[in-house]
């Protein structure tokens, strides 16, 4: 399979027939082996129904439906598990991304790069709701991971399969994947597309999400920067509590011999021996992290690295035990 496009579908019904005609009309005319994979996650409005009667006339189209609404991160995941092209495309089902720009990206994909993000130039969305809370998270994504993506909540993207099966998407982590991508050393291009205003169904979004986005942001950057070396960050907290801590005992003394004030009844003596006491916790928390660290990939066989290409090479064979 040349191709899969991803859709995650929540309460959509009113849109899967116009989805699905765009989608056929974008890719027809590229000859390629390509598949639809819409992913039901957990509608109540009668989408899947709908979604079967299409697959039963159209083979390339895919449906996995979930148990239940386990979020747009857990449907992204499923499709990728579920899907089979070398190269996959992710878009909403809300008709706010064009399919038509299907084709543009994947044009920027063969100059050799590993991912082709959408930038949603003309956003068509409520300003204060939507468009405001999304331009102070993008600036605090990137001022944060370093990444210079400027738009990184437009699902309309298209990557390589290798790069995607190695993202792990959980929790709400599907609007960190131009970060998760920019960790793993892709090579990434985002371009102005098309975005349109919503004409049907109803949007899931609302002012919450800003505040979410600051707390996967702390994940986000804990796993890129420490997840291999957690006692590098609590050991960099640790010493600097240690350190004000000996700050606030020396001044505790050099206020008892200058001014001859009682070091029992200086606040400041309290305060080191707080501070020492934090360090110490730090400290603790750093080796119980470097120990979960070596559960966490040793009890798994996993790496700390991820391949691009290799040059006279097998590909490494992975070793299974039965439970």
């Amino acid at each position: 399979m040349d191709l899969s496009i991803i859709v995650p579908i929540k309460d959509e019904r009113d849109n899967l027939r116009t989805l699905h005609e765009r989608i056929v009309q974008a890719i027809g005319p590229l000859n390629l082996d390509y598949e639809i994979v819409l992913v039901d996650d957990g509608s109540l409005d009668g989408s899947f129904p709908l979604m079967e009667e299409m697959a039963q006339a159209d083979p390339r189209l895919k449906v996995v439906r979930l148990r239940r609404n386990f979020g747009q991160s857990a449907a992204m995941q499923a499709g990728i598990d579920h899907s089979t092209g070398d190269v996959l495309v992710t878009l909403d089902g809300d008709l706010q991304n064009d399919p038509a720009d299907i084709p543009m990206l994947l044009g920027h994909m063969k100059e050799g790069y590993d991912v082709v993000m959408g930038l949603r130039e003309k956003r068509q969305d409520h300003m204060f709701v939507r468009k405001i809370p999304s331009l102070m998270g993008n600036w605090l994504i990137r001022n944060v991971t370093g990444i210079t993506i400027k738009d990184m909540g437009c699902t309309l993207r298209v990557m390589r399969r290798d790069l995607a099966e190695n993202m792990p998407l959980y929790g709400e982590m599907h609007r960190f994947i131009p970060v998760l991508a920019m960790q793993a050393g892709a090579k990434m291009l985002q371009v102005p597309v098309r975005h349109h205003p919503r004409t049907a169904g109803k949007t899931k979004y609302n002012l919450s999400r800003t505040f979410r986005v600051v707390l996967d942001l702390m994940t986000v950057k804990f796993l890129h920067s420490y997840l291999t070396r957690p006692m590098h960050m609590m050991g960099y907290a640790g010493m600097l509590s240690m350190f004000l801590s000996f700050a606030s005992l020396a001044t505790t003394i050099g206020m008892k011999i200058v001014s001859g004030q009682w070091m029992t009844g200086n606040p400041l003596l309290l305060m080191s021996v707080m501070l020492f006491m934090i360090g110490v916790q730090f400290f603790a928390l750093g080796l119980l992290g470097e120990m979960m660290t070596r559960t966490y990939f040793e009890s798994q066989n996993k790496r700390a690295y991820v391949v691009r290409d290799t040059v006279n090479l097998a590909p490494m064979l992975k070793q299974r035990t039965a439970a």
